[in-house]
């Protein structure tokens, strides 16, 4: 057997209790070194421990791929949730393996910040930079997001200084193309810490300096107003 979960946002207390129970079970535990360092607790010592980087990934899993079909029980672990930024990472499991695989999702750092800063996902866009290949669509697609008037979410490249998308490149990119240089701007770093929030315009945003451990929300100039029905309880006023 062979199956990817998501680990959660860095915090071991937000792994869901059946990926816990996976990785206790795991002949084989796979992934990038941070997200391995994360569930080590819960890794048995009979198991073997694959740790990979994104240039030696390819080898490494096939390496696991080998022992999947040499009938060990595998476990391939990604940070946050393999739906919201890891699914070029799942297409590379898949292709190491030669079949679809199954999935166990996680807690993402996205919905972790919408809980916290109190948005609707219904209100807001969730949009990721940490990928592969050209950016270029998902940048237009930021600037009509914010366009349209709603939040969005984003999940910034750290790559390296030649590729990188980081909150203050993203701020100066949106400057650039139109976007108020007032819209309200939080980022969040280690984002399960209470400390993790830094708010202020997109402006500001623009020379504040961050670390990879980011994710931004960018909220929407016009909220929308609340649908649900009006209270029929009296005002201040009227109880006087």
């Amino acid at each position: 057997m062979i199956i990817c979960i998501g680990a959660g946002p860095g915090d071991i207390g937000y792994l869901p209790r059946r990926s816990a129970d996976l990785i206790a079970n795991a002949d084989v535990v796979a992934g990038f070194n941070a997200v391995i360092d994360v569930v080590r607790p819960l890794i048995p010592d009979s198991a073997q421990v694959i740790q990979m980087g994104y240039r030696d990934q390819v080898a490494q899993l096939d390496e696991v791929a080998k022992l999947h079909h040499a009938g060990k029980n595998c476990v391939v672990v990604f940070m946050g949730d393999i739906h919201f930024s890891g699914f070029q990472y799942l297409e590379r499991v898949e292709r190491a393996c030669g079949h679809p695989v199954e999935t166990m999702p996680g807690l993402s750092s996205a919905q972790v910040l919408a809980s916290r800063a109190k948005v609707c996902f219904d209100e807001t866009t969730f949009i990721t930079f940490h990928r592969r290949g050209d950016l270029t669509p998902f940048k237009r697609h930021l600037v009509h997001v914010l366009q349209d008037q709603r939040n969005a979410i984003v999940i910034p490249c750290p790559w390296d200084e030649a590729r990188s998308f980081m909150p203050w490149h993203i701020a100066a990119y949106l400057l650039e193309n139109g976007i108020p240089a007032d819209q309200q701007v939080e980022v969040w770093e280690n984002l399960t810490r209470g400390e993790a929030e830094w708010h202020g315009t997109l402006a500001e945003c623009a020379k504040h300096r961050c670390s990879d451990m980011s994710i931004m929300l960018i909220r929407t100039k016009t909220p929308m107003a609340s649908q649900i029905e009006p209270s029929h309880l009296p005002t201040p006023e009227q109880a006087q």
